[in-house]
C-alpha cells in the first residue's frame, strides 16, 4: 500500500499545490490546519508521514508522540529546520526537507523589500490613495556605486549578489565557508563580519539559524555598522535580536529594517490578526516605524517555489518508501543533508532498516 500523509498547517494554496503534484504519486492526504505541536501530534495516528512547516514545534514531546502514533517519516515542505529537534529525531525518525526550492524566489523578495523601502514604496503608495501627492519624506538615495553586503553565500545569497551587481554595486560578503571561485565569477570579496559591518550601507541576510549564529545581528554589531543602513532578512528571525533592532532603529543608527520573518513569528505569521490587538510588544512597535517594512514570510511564495516544494516532498517520500532512500535527510550529526561525521555513529543514510 502507498503510504498515507497527516499534512499539519495546511493553507489553501498547499492543498492546491500538493494535489496538483500528487496526481503523480496518488497518495492518500489529510489536511490538518491546526499546526505540529505536542497537543495536536496525536492527530498523526494512523499515517505513515507527517509533513510539517516552518512553524510547527516539532521538539521531543511532539517526536515522542509521533513515534508512538507509528510515524516512520518526517517530511518538511520547506528548506529550514530549526524548528526541529535533530538530537531527539535520531534514530527514531528520519526528517527530510527541501533543501532547493526557488533561489530566485527569496532574493528577488528580498530585492524588491530593499528598492521598496529605500525608495519609499509602500509609503507614497498609501500617500497617492489618500490624493496626497507630495514627496516630501520620500527621498532614497542612489544603489549606484554604494556598498551592499550579504551574509551567507549559498543558493540564495549568490542570486542575491547577482542581482545587486546589476546596480553597480560594491559588493561584499561573508560565509564561515567561503566559495572564491564563485567570489572571482560574479566580483565580490568576502570580509571579515566587522568589516562588513562598518562598509556597507545594505546589509541583507541569507544564511541558515545555527546555535552559533543566533542574534546575530544584535546592539553590538549594529553598533558597528555604518549611520543609516538598510538591514534586510528575509532568513530566519532568530538572527536578529528584536529589541537591539528597536533601539537602533530609535537611534537613528539603522536607516530602516525590512524583515520577511521575525523571531517570534509563529503566533502571527500567515494567521489573520487584523481584528485583534497583536499582543507581542515588540513585534507592535516595529509595525509603528515609517521606516520598517514587514512582510509576513512570503519570500518563498512563487508559483514555481510551490510547484517545487509540492514535487520534491512527495519524491522524498517515494524514495523513503519505495527505495529506502533518503537524499535530502537532515543528519543529526552535522545538521546538514550530507552527514560528513559518520564515525561519529551511523546515520540514517547508512543505517536504514531494510525493505
Amino acid at each position: 500500500m502507498k503510504p498515507s500523509l497527516a499534512f499539519f498547517d495546511a493553507k489553501p494554496y498547499d492543498r492546491e499545490f500538493f494535489e496538483s503534484a500528487n496526481k503523480a504519486w496518488g497518495y492518500r492526504i489529510k489536511y490538518l490546519e491546526t499546526k505540529l505541536n505536542p497537543d495536536t501530534a496525536g492527530f498523526a495516528q494512523g499515517y505513515d508521514v507527517v509533513c510539517s512547516f516552518v512553524n510547527d514545534t516539532v521538539n521531543r514531546e511532539t517526536l515522542d508522540v509521533l513515534v508512538k502514533c507509528g510515524v516512520k517519516l518526517l517530511a518538511l515542505r520547506c528548506a529550514g529546520y530549526n524548528h526541529i529537534d535533530l538530537k531527539a529525531a535520531y534514530g527514531r525518525i528520519p526528517v527530510v526537507h527541501v533543501p532547493e526550492y526557488s533561489p530566485y524566489a527569496v532574493a528577488e523578495h528580498a530585492l524588491a523589500l530593499i528598492l521598496a523601502l529605500n525608495r519609499k514604496i509602500h509609503k507614497a503608495y498609501h500617500r497617492t490613495r489618500d490624493g496626497d501627492f507630495t514627496l516630501n519624506g520620500l527621498m532614497g538615495f542612489d544603489m549606484h556605486g554604494k556598498t551592499a553586503a550579504v551574509i551567507g553565500t549559498g543558493r540564495i545569497g549568490m542570486v542575491m549578489l547577482k542581482m545587486l551587481k546589476g546596480f553597480d554595486m560594491r559588493l561584499v560578503a561573508f560565509d564561515p565557508y567561503p566559495n572564491m571561485a564563485r567570489a572571482a565569477e560574479i566580483g565580490f570579496e568576502y570580509l571579515a563580519l566587522d568589516e562588513l559591518y562598518g562598509a556597507a550601507e545594505i546589509i541583507s541576510l541569507h544564511c541558515p539559524l545555527t546555535p552559533q549564529n543566533v542574534h546575530l545581528i544584535n546592539s553590538a554589531s549594529i553598533a558597528k555598522m555604518k549611520d543609516g543602513v538598510i538591514l534586510v532578512n528575509t532568513s530566519r528571525g532568530r538572527l536578529i535580536d528584536s529589541r537591539g533592532l528597536v533601539e537602533g532603529l530609535k537611534s537613528g543608527k539603522i536607516g530602516g529594517a525590512a524583515l520577511d520573518v521575525y523571531e517570534e513569528e509563529a503566533q502571527y505569521f500567515f494567521e489573520d490578526y487584523s481584528s485583534t490587538v497583536i499582543g507581542d510588544d515588540v513585534l507592535a512597535r516595529l509595525l509603528t516605524f515609517p521606516n520598517v517594512l514587514i512582510t509576513a514570510h512570503q519570500g518563498f511564495f512563487t508559483r514555481e517555489a510551490l510547484s517545487k516544494i509540492a514535487e520534491v516532498t512527495l519524491e522524498n517520500i517515494r524514495l523513503f518508501f519505495e527505495k529506502r532512500e533518503l537524499p535530502h535527510e537532515i543528519c543529526y550529526h552535522c545538521g546538514t543533508g550530507t552527514c560528513r561525521k559518520k564515525t561519529e555513529g551511523r546515520c540514517w543514510t547508512g543505517n536504514l532498516p531494510a525493505k
